[in-house]
C-alpha cells in the first residue's frame, strides 16, 4: 500500500490526461519513504453522472483517495497527504485557472487485520 484513487467528473475527459496525472503521482508518492515503491498503486475512475454547487455542467471535480495500511506515525502521513496534494495541485494548476475545478484528497488508514494481501510484484522488481 498505499493506493491512490483519482474519482473525477466525466466532463474532464478531454482536458485532463489520466494516465499522465495517475503517472505524476504515482512519480510522487514513491519519493515518500514510508510508501514502498511495490505497494503503490493509482488508478482513476470517472463518474458519468455528477451535481456540484449550483448545477452548473461545466464545473467538475478531481478528488483523490489515499489508503494506507495503519500503523504510520501522523506526522508521516500529514506530510505524506502534503506532499501528494501538491503533487496533484501543480498538475491541475493550469486547468483551474482556466474553469471551476474542485481538488480533494482524503487518507485513510486501512486496518491490515481486516485487509489481507497476496501479490508477486516484488518478485518481478529490480534490486
Amino acid at each position: 500500500m498505499p493506493h491512490l484513487i483519482v474519482d473525477y467528473s466525466a466532463n474532464l475527459e478531454q482536458e485532463i490526461d489520466m494516465s499522465a496525472f495517475c503517472d505524476h503521482l504515482r512519480r510522487a508518492a514513491v519519493k515518500i519513504d514510508a510508501f514502498p515503491d511495490a505497494g503503490i498503486r493509482v488508478r482513476a475512475i470517472p463518474a458519468p453522472h455528477w451535481s456540484i454547487a449550483d448545477g452548473n455542467p461545466h464545473h467538475g471535480y478531481v478528488d483523490i483517495s489515499i489508503r494506507l495500511r495503519a500503523g504510520r506515525p501522523d506526522d508521516v502521513k500529514t506530510a505524506a497527504t502534503q506532499a501528494i496534494f501538491a503533487a496533484a495541485h501543480d498538475f491541475l494548476a493550469p486547468l483551474m485557472a482556466s474553469r471551476p475545478l474542485a481538488l480533494s484528497l482524503e487518507m485513510r488508514d486501512i486496518d491490515p487485520a481486516l485487509s489481507p494481501k497476496a501479490g508477486t510484484i516484488r518478485d518481478h522488481l529490480k534490486d
